[in-house]
């Protein structure tokens, strides 16, 4: 008996030590975890800023003005009286072609004009004597009326010898070839000694003004209906007066001069569906020439309440839609569908879906989803990068007065 008493004992110990383990584990396993931190998210308050909407076009050089020279009269090339490449002006003489010929035949006008004039004088007396006599019934009246027609006769060739002269005068003087504008003259394809016909096809020379100089654009014409959309709209506010024009050159320099646009295209060509627009400037140190290719800043509306954010704080839903993130009163995070416009650089513009005021995201935003609440500390404003075309039409705006 008291071996038996002896083993429950055991037996007893053995399952008080055992539940007191189960307890023990299980008190450990329920023991609460810690709460995690809420996620800290960076805000910007949205602000709203008067910005210049702009236009970059391309575009080439266009000479003001260009003029083939041409000769009016045939005959062989004498001298060329200009050196290719120079500056000519209105008026000088480049050619000179054998006038013999011409002078010849401005003779013979000459003498035919004094023979007509010598029968006038000759045929206005018996005239006046004629009519004295018929008064008198010493001659007849037909005999009077022949001596008026041939007065009539000799003073009709009077006329056409002046004719022949003024014509023999004009022929002579287009032996002389001169500039009919100033500007540049190009490279001379005849030389002394070459046979020349008058109006023919092909031109002596080329003689171009570019100074100043066009510049010839192309505009989409869908750019152009986004643009009037959104000035109808009035989101924007068109530019008054003469809108001006800043060119880029080739080498990505800025040009020291600023132009105007002058013209807008009235139609919309089929082939390209391009508007052509061109511009006008100064170019006084000859350094357009006709046919750069070029790029050209237009300011061609202000948006007085525009909304731009940091592209990084814009995400795209399985849409394909524009969203950003925004903070509420309760630091709970909103996902906001948002239209967007030009992109700026490292900068959206966004024509709805956010107003001034509100708190948006751009710290933490990919870490964060619709409803979660966080934490949030105050960014500092983003630094917005600057476009290629904003930082020239920046410095287009400093240049002093005299050069523009």
């Amino acid at each position: 008996m008291l071996s038996i008493y002896r083993k429950k004992s055991v037996v007893t110990a053995s399952l008080i030590a055992c539940l007191t383990t189960i307890l023990m584990t299980g008190c450990t396993e329920e023991k609460p975890k810690p709460l995690s931190a809420p996620i800290e998210v960076g805000v910007w308050q949205v602000t709203t800023q008067p910005f210049t909407l702009q236009q970059t076009l391309v575009g080439r050089t266009v000479a003001h003005m260009t003029s083939d020279v041409r000769p009016q009269v045939s005959g062989i090339i004498k001298k060329r009286l200009f050196t290719e490449g120079e500056m000519v002006k209105e008026g000088q003489v480049l050619y000179q072609i054998d006038d013999a010929a011409y002078i010849a035949a401005y003779d013979n006008a000459k003498g035919s004009l004094a023979e007509a004039e010598a029968s006038v004088l000759s045929a206005k007396p018996k005239v006046e004597r004629y009519e004295k006599l018929i008064k008198i019934d010493a001659i007849s009246q037909q005999e009077l009326d022949e001596a008026v027609a041939t007065l009539r006769q000799d003073e009709a060739a009077v006329l056409v010898a002046k004719a022949a002269l003024e014509t023999a005068k004009i022929n002579l003087g287009y032996t002389k070839i001169k500039a009919p504008i100033s500007g540049r003259i190009g490279i001379s394809d005849y030389t002394p000694g070459a046979l020349v016909t008058a109006s023919q096809s092909d031109a002596l020379t080329t003689i171009q003004e570019y100074d100043p100089i066009y510049v010839d654009l192309t505009q989409s014409s869908s750019q152009m209906l986004q643009l009037q959309r959104m000035l109808k709209s009035g989101v924007l506010t068109a530019q008054t007066g003469n809108i001006p024009v800043y060119i880029e050159l080739e080498d990505g320099s800025l040009y020291p001069h600023m132009g105007t646009l002058k013209f807008v295209g009235t139609s919309v060509d089929t082939t390209t569906g391009n508007i052509k627009l061109r511009a006008l400037l100064p170019n006084s140190e000859q350094m357009l020439l006709p046919g750069m290719y070029v790029k050209a800043i237009l300011p061609v509306a202000v948006n007085n309440n525009a909304i731009l954010v940091p592209q990084e704080s814009v995400t795209y839903n399985t849409k394909g839609q524009a969203t950003v993130k925004v903070l509420d009163g309760e630091h709970k995070v909103h996902q906001r569908v948002v239209q967007i416009g030009d992109a700026r650089d490292n900068q959206w513009i966004v024509t709805s879906g956010l107003k001034a005021g509100e708190q948006l995201i751009i710290e933490g935003n990919t870490k964060v989803s619709d409803g979660q609440t966080v934490t949030s500390h105050a960014s500092a404003n983003p630094t917005l990068t600057t476009q290629e075309g904003d930082q020239l039409l920046t410095e287009a705006q400093k240049l002093p007065s005299s050069q523009q």
